[in-house]
């Protein structure tokens, strides 16, 4: 998986796998945004909620992203956990 974080002007920060990146636009699929959790927690909740949840690309026009840039790899740990359909185990050894 290719996951990178996407902000955009309107503020959100977007946690998503880029497939392809156009000249004006990017396609992106399983797209979640950070959320306040309480306590200075942050969760996780859908980019676009009303979507048809079969429906897991989307495309962005270029004209409303700020950046696009890699994510700490705890993130990436746990965005793939929560989309990938193999489950792999944490990378800690076994001593």
């Amino acid at each position: 998986m290719n996951v990178k974080v996407i902000r955009l002007s309107s503020g959100e920060d977007v946690v998503a796998s880029v497939l392809e990146t156009k000249e004006d636009s990017i396609v992106i699929e399983n797209a979640i945004v950070a959320v306040p959790a309480g306590g200075g927690q942050l969760g996780f909740a859908p980019y676009a909620p009303l979507l048809n949840r079969d429906q897991k690309e989307l495309e962005i026009n270029t004209k409303w992203v700020i950046y696009i840039a890699d994510v700490n790899d705890e993130l990436v740990e746990q965005y793939e956990d929560m989309f990938s359909p193999i489950k792999t185990p944490s990378k800690k050894l076994i001593l």
